[in-house]
């Protein structure tokens, strides 16, 4: 049975390697370890920046996510988004991210400061888009630019 919860610093070195995975698989970038490392551990350090969630079972962690912060002045409240989505191969299509999802969802719905949820994903991962569309999301409304140094 998969069980949904916060990450913890013991899961630290399964998610940097989860997210050196997903960064290859969908961007076919590899992720300096080190930096990465840095970057989550930060994370962890202060939760002014986000948290992470992670799905596991029988105590082996098989999914994660990480929430970051946006807040909204025009609707007065704060989204999440939802970012650093990963799931094992041998457990995709198996329902661990729609349980991930709802469990996002359930978290906002619960919650009066929060208004909404938001991604972005890169253009080419169709696999992605089309799972979001599932899940009721959609991507008509904006486009996300970037500069990064």
């Amino acid at each position: 049975m998969i069980q949904i919860r916060k990450a913890t610093h013991k899961d630290l070195a399964t998610l940097v390697d989860f997210q050196q995975k997903l960064a290859y698989e969908t961007e076919n970038i590899q992720l300096d370890r080190e930096t990465l490392y840095k970057g989550m551990q930060a994370i962890f350090d202060d939760a002014a920046k986000g948290f992470y969630t992670v799905a596991e079972e029988d105590g082996v962690v098989v999914g994660c996510y990480l929430i970051t912060y946006e807040w909204s002045e025009w609707r007065n409240g704060m989204v999440w988004w939802l970012q650093s989505v990963y799931v094992l191969e041998s457990y995709r299509k198996k329902g661990v991210f729609r349980m991930m999802y709802a469990h996002v969802i359930q978290s906002i719905k619960n919650d009066t400061s929060l208004i909404g949820l938001r991604l972005y994903v890169d253009k080419s991962n169709a696999r992605a888009m089309q799972v979001y569309e599932s899940m009721g999301m959609n991507g008509e409304h904006y486009t996300v630019y970037e500069w990064m140094k």
